[in-house]
């Protein structure tokens, strides 16, 4: 297909940070691409580089003559005092002019000369671009998209600036659209959209005809819009192309973990074998004896034939171990797990968290009251709501981190809490890695150390590091490894998905499905709750009540 986008030996470095390495790949016309990579692997950085937003150190991005970039940043500048309906004007300019062109060449059509040729196949080509762009149903475009968004019956005279900030990236994202770029570059597109407007952006951007480079952490999201997948490597700051949607990404690093294990495995059995010959080998030589013979000189001569046989031996499997040794596959990471300290038995029929009459609010606003349930051993709750409903009030208060303006909460004796925040503040950004790791926890250092590179959450180089300098995705990983050592039985997870990259995620929610005590999580992450099962209950209002689309596994709970 044709190349649209090209991107050569692409570097950049912010002080002392890389954050891309050489990054190389092409985007043809109808390509559909995910960029992924942990928070701070360079993904925005690369949209903006794209977008002329930003210099490259080295490298250079080349766009197709005639192609036209669109661009959508994760945050809008909200100062614009233009109207919508004008900004709607503007972001028509485009399909306008292709309009009057078009006329134009209707008229030399009609006066034919020795260009007719050229000009039909400029109107052919031209009248294919501006319907493929909904040129020939503008004003019904306009529409349909302003709906779709969700943003359809706001006042189109307002000015920009007196949006929300909900509202201004939906109509931002609206007029992006509107503009029919050939080449679609979005940060973050589903920020701020409910459900209905999720749905009806992901069936428009699955039609879309156009090439498109799109940074989302909503993996449902990609599985219906790419149709490849390119991730930024947070230790090489390098791109890597998978074909496909995110199903099959995760397929493929599934397999390319499988094939490092088995690397893995056989440079160990090597090295085993290879031990095992040198020290046998010098073991051979030592306890030589050599055949009884009258002829002096025979035993002197078999056993130098045998001292240089063995030593030959020796040396190719030296060289060969020390080759080797030089090139060590690194041990794959063991796969993510919680070992809680949960004994149902323990319990003798009590339930390991009960509440009652849980009320908080701020001011005169009431966040919720009321809440009242029992969690039962082996219960799963994901809690769902619009932002600002108080679902990450609520579990701090579960987790005895704010205190309840009414009600009580009772933990059953052996019940250790463990509590993921959303914000990631629990850490002091003056400690190393490996300090704020281990701070509490019984234990030497080495065998702390043995512990978190297991988990291949961090590498050796990173313990030093102090918090402060870790990416949100870092420190999200900190979060998770510290949740893991505290060997807890109640986990309270808030927005666990958060700036967290897709392959520890997917392992973060393998663990859950093992972890032998009750969960509750609040998410708004479609395949996360997928995954979760369980319970879905809905804060909003002030009220805490279970949703009617739940799915059973044992939970015991009770409003």
């Amino acid at each position: 297909m044709t190349t649209v986008l090209s991107i050569t030996y692409l570097s950049k470095t912010f002080g002392l940070q890389q954050v891309l390495n050489n990054v190389t790949w092409t985007l043809s016309a109808g390509d559909r691409v995910g960029l992924v990579g942990v928070n701070g692997a360079g993904k925005s950085t690369l949209l903006k580089i794209i977008a002329r937003e930003l210099e490259p150190d080295s490298g250079e991005v080349r766009v197709a003559p005639g192609m036209v970039l669109g661009y959508l940043p994760q945050t809008l500048d909200g100062e614009d005092i233009t109207s919508i309906d004008d900004l709607i004007a503007e972001s028509q300019t485009r399909l306008r002019e292709m309009e009057q062109r078009l006329r134009a060449l209707e008229q030399q059509m009609a006066r034919p000369d020795d260009n007719l040729d050229d000009v039909l196949a400029e109107y052919g080509e031209l009248a294919e671009a501006f319907e493929r762009y909904g040129g020939y149903e503008l004003d019904y475009r306009v529409d349909m998209v302003l709906d779709g968004l969700g943003v359809g019956h706001l006042d189109r005279t307002r000015s920009f600036s007196t949006l929300s900030g909900g509202e201004q990236a939906r109509v931002g994202l609206a007029l992006l659209l509107l503009r029919a770029p050939d080449i679609l570059l979005l940060d973050e597109p589903t920020n701020h959209l409910d459900a209905a407007s999720l749905d009806w952006l992901e069936r428009y951007l699955a039609a879309w005809r156009g090439a498109m480079i799109v940074v989302s952490h909503d993996r449902m999201f990609l599985n219906r819009t790419v149709n490849s997948i390119v991730e930024i490597d947070e230790h090489t700051h390098t791109a890597t192309r998978y074909p496909g949607d995110y199903d099959a990404y995760l397929q493929a690093k599934a397999a390319a973990l499988e094939a490092w294990k088995q690397t893995y495995k056989r440079q160990q059995e090597e090295l085993k074998a290879l031990r095992i010959e040198i020290k046998e080998g010098a073991h051979r030589n030592n306890n030589y004896r050599a055949h009884t013979d009258n002829d002096k000189f025979i035993p002197f001569a078999r056993r130098q034939n045998h001292d240089r046989t063995v030593s030959k031996r020796v040396r190719a499997a030296e060289q060969k171990l020390k080759r080797l040794e030089a090139e060590l596959v690194p041990e794959p990471p063991e796969p993510l797990r919680f070992e809680a300290d949960f004994d149902p038995a323990r319990l003798k029929g009590r339930a390991p968290l009960y509440v009652s009459g849980l009320a908080k609010g701020y001011g005169e606003r009431t966040l919720f009251r009321d809440v009242t349930f029992t969690l039962g051993v082996h219960s799963r709750i994901a809690i769902t709501g619009p932002n600002g409903a108080g679902k990450s009030t609520l579990l701090r208060v579960l987790a005895g981190l704010e205190q309840p303006d009414a009600g009580e909460i009772m933990i059953a004796g052996g019940v250790t809490i463990g509590y993921l925040d959303q914000a990631g503040t629990r850490f002091d950004p003056e400690m190393r890695v490996l300090d704020a790791y281990r701070s509490g926890l019984p234990g030497e250092e080495q065998q702390h150390k043995a512990t978190l590179l297991k988990t291949g959450l961090f590498r050796y180089q990173d313990f030093d590091k102090r918090v402060g300098e870790l990416s949100s995705g870092q420190q999200r990983k900190l979060q998770i490894a510290r949740l893991m050592a505290e060997r807890a039985n109640l986990l309270l997870l808030d927005e666990p998905t958060n700036y967290v990259s897709f392959d520890v995620l997917e392992a973060f929610e393998d663990a859950l499905k093992t972890f032998p005590g009750p969960v509750i999580a609040v998410s708004h992450d479609r395949r996360f709750l997928e995954r979760f099962g369980g319970e879905r209950w809905e804060l909003n209002n002030g009220e805490l009540n279970r949703t009617p689309d739940i799915v059973e596994v044992g939970t015991n709970l009770t409003p």
